[in-house]
């Protein structure tokens, strides 16, 4: 039978498929003889099992019988022992840090026979009956689905008939009388009693953990970080030690380095006399791990020891939750910690720097993501005008957030939809207001540090965080806060906070260029004595020199693609020719489309040319020296024309009246009127269709060409044939092509080459790729129309229709328009890439859709041989990135 339980002495940090990501490394912090309560993991595969069939795996139980056995047999004592009871924690852990998205329950083991012994153990009632309060409070919860908030109300009106606001003023006397109520919710709202029988609860915690992978928060949560659904959670079993015995015990949460900036330190917070959930959630407020050194030197100074040990031993910043158990030190978990993209960049380089990593694995330590955070904009701190600083909180996510104050999450999810922006206010944030911090520009606590819930989950996410503003009263449940002044903040009002502070302004701030930003654009260089720009120039440039595909950009204007030159495009990928026939050309186009004979089609098109060639020339002498690839017209023709409906309006309104010419659009747009237009006339078909139309743009082409080598340019022109399916029709518009190339170089003495080629955007394209590549010398693969045509769905009309039910239902992990579809488009593109290559081993290929500066999609990109991708020229240096880190 396979193996289900492991000892934490099994382990280590490797397997963390199998034990989970907390169990993995509970293993390793064991084997490197750390201070770790023992304890046992039940494997992922237990937790896929009981999801898949909705009963435990056989064996498991005689497994946990066995190492449970051999826990009590270490710790001298049994599960639930009246006179001194062994207590357990059981805590959820996933292959991948989910933080505070699935479930844990601490003191399992306690009734009302073990808190007697307890008490006695300890020398504490108070704490005995203060742990059987939150065993039960905890499982009401999390194993048995009660409303938290029956616990919370009943909690705040003992405080307040105690006259107090803080949970260290009750006594023993207090959490005995809320044990009381606590099994009294749980018998009224559960309909059964609360367990008494310390195995049984073990074994429907254990249950709890493996149905909380799949919670409303934690699905939400593996969509947004992109993290597959079939994993499973590892169950960790864990002897409890006490951080609520007293002022000698307490419990924290450490950083190797400072998780917001990537400085190098002591980061951390501490709570006195409280367990780890306290410190988590942000219900109280803590000190800074630097007071610990004040208050138990000892438990400091080994406390920074073993974060030395854990930092080089994982060669990375770890984040890392402890106990101090009166004066004894314990590790209850580690992890690489998450961090900002700022930080990100800052500590590869310092690691690199101390010679834990080599400059290849500082660059796999940051993703394109984290690099499109840093260009985000950042407040304008000298134009303040017309807002009023109201606080200053904790820095705990940088960036610049602006919206609207809500104080809930279903309503930030309801005003977002709208497509408002939203700044979640609340006291402090617990799992189930993820949705509404997904929807949100930034969140703002009153409560916690940079190890809250809110703060950790932020920096995940790259949202916009300020934690801990003390100053604020936020009165959730009255949809106001209250600042420094009496100032009163009420919902709807505009806020901006400065992660990046920890600044809460009243107000719209006013936003500026990223220092990163205008490193790219040039205004600002890794010399001027940023460490952030320092730190992202020197991966940046290592990632370039890995790269084996270019990176080129979609610009369709001079302004653009000079922009994507600065930014580190290689050349321009996609050139719509459409996007110039706008504004008052379109005039133009009515003409062209209204001809009435070879004559008036004629003159529109001459009329067009120039145009067309003053535009090319500029877009050439952008991207002097570099290729630019040319897309002829493609989008149906009735996108120039008026609204079918409004024309129809007008010409019936004015009857025998109407303008003449109205009357001439009126007819066209009928003719030309399509059920489903993109699918219709469009692409090479109106190369075909509409004689003298793509000659005019080849013709353009390749006069700006000449005149910019007359010039001393060095133009490089690829012309690209829209919408091809079948090497007919691309046949036919080369010849044409070639024949206007050849006429242009002898009438003006110049001649310059200019490849053609096709964009692959149909499936039949993919399937023919072989016969295409006969006639194109270059492929470029339109992932935007080959993810609606293989998909048989319009991006515009279904994304809001069906999109989000989809990701509910996991048929979808993320939008195919926003990553690409590997098992499908990529299937088609990967099968074009080679066909097309066995046909003409030279054909060059690449990407122009806007999967070209999606991060993942541009490593399959490199993983299936293409030369380039191109993408939107802010995207560019994403693309860059992620280019060299494929390589990698």
């Amino acid at each position: 039978m396979p193996k289900f339980v492991f000892d934490f002495t099994e382990g280590n940090k490797d397997l963390k498929d199998l034990l989970g990501g907390k169990g993995a490394n509970l293993a390793e912090m064991t084997n490197l003889g750390l201070p770790v309560p023992p304890g046992f993991t039940i494997s992922t595969e237990a937790c896929r099992h009981y999801l898949e069939h909705g009963t435990v795996p056989e064996g498991l139980a005689a497994e946990v019988d066995e190492h449970l056995a051999a826990l009590e047999r270490e710790m001298g004592k049994r599960l639930g022992q009246a006179d001194d009871p062994l207590l357990v924690s059981v805590r959820s852990g996933a292959r991948f840090s989910m933080p505070g998205m699935m479930e844990t329950v601490l003191n399992i083991g306690l009734n009302d026979e073990s808190v007697a012994g307890l008490a006695t153990q300890s020398g504490s009632e108070r704490f005995a009956w203060d742990s059987y309060r939150r065993l039960i409070q905890m499982f009401g919860k999390t194993v048995l689905d009660l409303d938290g908030d029956l616990f919370e109300d009943a909690l705040e009106a003992a405080k307040e008939a105690k006259g107090t606001k803080d949970d260290a003023d009750l006594e023993a006397a207090d959490f005995r009388a809320l044990v009381a109520t606590f099994k009294d919710i749980v018998r009224e709202h559960a309909g059964r009693e609360f367990p008494g029988d310390p195995r049984e609860q073990m074994d429907l915690a254990v249950k709890a953990v493996f149905d909380s992978w799949n919670a409303p928060r934690a699905i939400l949560y593996r969509r947004q970080e992109r993290i597959p659904t079939d994993l499973g959670t590892a169950v960790n079993i864990c002897s409890m030690v006490f951080g609520n015995l007293g002022l000698d015990s307490g419990t924290g949460v450490a950083f190797t380095r400072d998780p917001a900036s990537g400085q190098q330190g002591i980061y951390g917070d501490y709570l006195q006399n409280a367990q780890g959930e306290d410190v988590v959630a942000g219900i109280r407020n803590t000190v800074a791990l630097t007071e610990l050194e004040r208050i138990d030197k000892a438990s400091y100074d080994q406390l920074l020891q073993i974060m030395e040990k854990l930092e080089n031993h994982y060669r990375d910043m770890c984040d890392i939750e402890f106990t101090i158990e009166r004066g004894k030190l314990w590790m209850l978990q580690t992890r690489v910690g998450k961090r900002t993209a700022a930080a990100a960049f800052r500590i590869a380089c310092q690691l690199l720097d101390q010679g834990l990593i080599d400059a290849d694995e500082a660059a796999r330590r940051v993703t394109g993501d984290q690099l499109a955070q840093l260009m985000f904009p950042r407040f304008d701190g000298d134009r303040t005008d017309g807002t009023t600083r109201l606080t200053k909180g904790m820095n705990a996510s940088p960036g610049a957030a602006v919206g609207k104050v809500v104080f809930s999450s279903p309503r930030a999810v309801e005003l977002a939809a709208r497509g408002e922006d939203v700044i979640l206010v609340r006291r402090e944030t617990n799992p189930d207001d993820l949705s509404g911090m997904v929807a949100a520009q930034g969140v703002l606590t009153s409560r916690g540090g940079k190890t809250s819930h809110a703060a950790v989950v932020a920096r995940g996410m790259g949202k916009v965080c300020v934690c801990g503003a003390e100053e604020l009263e936020v009165d959730v449940k009255g949809r106001t806060f209250t600042a420094p002044g009496d100032v009163v903040v009420n919902e709807g009002d505009v806020i901006s906070i400065d992660g990046s502070t920890g600044d809460v302004f009243l107000g719209e701030v006013p936003v500026k260029d990223s220092p990163v930003v205008r490193y790219f654009e040039g205004a600002a260089t890794a010399g001027d004595g940023d460490e952030l720009v320092t730190a992202v120039d020197r991966i940046m440039r290592h990632a370039d020199a890995r790269a084996r595909m270019a990176v080129r950009a979609n610009a369709d204007n001079p302004e653009d693609a000079a922009r994507a030159r600065r930014f580190g495009a290689q050349g321009i990928g996609l050139c719509r020719t459409e996007h110039m026939f706008l504004g008052d050309r379109r005039q133009l186009v009515e003409k062209l489309i209204l001809a009435e004979n070879a004559e008036e089609r004629q003159s529109a098109l001459d009329a067009l040319e120039p145009l067309q060639k003053a535009d090319f020339e500029g877009i050439f002498e952008a991207m002097d020296g570099l290729p630019v690839t040319i897309r002829l017209i493609d989008p149906p023709l009735h996108e120039f024309l008026p609204d079918l409906t409004e024309l129809s309006v007008k010409v019936a309104l004015a009857g025998d009246g109407a303008d003449p010419q109205d009357r001439r659009l009126l007819e066209a747009v009928h003719r030309l009127h399509e059920q489903n237009p993109m699918l219709g006339l469009r692409g090479v078909r109106l190369g075909l269709v509409i004689p003298g139309l793509f000659s005019m743009q080849v013709r353009a082409i390749a006069e700006a060409a000449a005149a910019r080598r007359d010039a001393g340019g060095d133009p490089r022109p690829e012309i690209m044939i829209p919408l091809v399916g079948a090497v007919q029709e691309l046949e036919a518009i080369r010849e044409e092509a070639r024949g206007i190339l050849a006429q242009v170089a002898e009438a003006t003495g110049v001649d310059v080459p200019a490849l053609i080629g096709t964009m692959i955007e149909l499936p039949r394209a993919a399937l023919t790729a072989g016969q295409i590549a006969e006639a194109a010398e270059f492929f470029s693969f339109g992932t935007n129309d080959l993810t609606q045509t293989t998909w048989g769905f319009s991006r515009d009309d279904v994304e809001a229709a069906f999109f989000s039910r989809y990701l509910d239902l996991g048929i979808f992990g993320v939008s195919p328009f926003e990553t690409l579809d590997r098992e499908g488009v990529g299937r088609l593109v990967r099968i074009a890439a080679e066909e097309g290559r066995k046909t003409r081993p030279g054909l060059k290929l690449g990407i122009c859709g806007e999967h070209g500066g999606d991060p993942d999609s541009v490593h399959f990109c490199h993983e299936v041989g293409l030369d380039y991708v191109s993408c939107s020229p802010f995207r560019v240096p994403v693309a860059r990135l992620e280019a060299g880190r494929a390589a990698l």
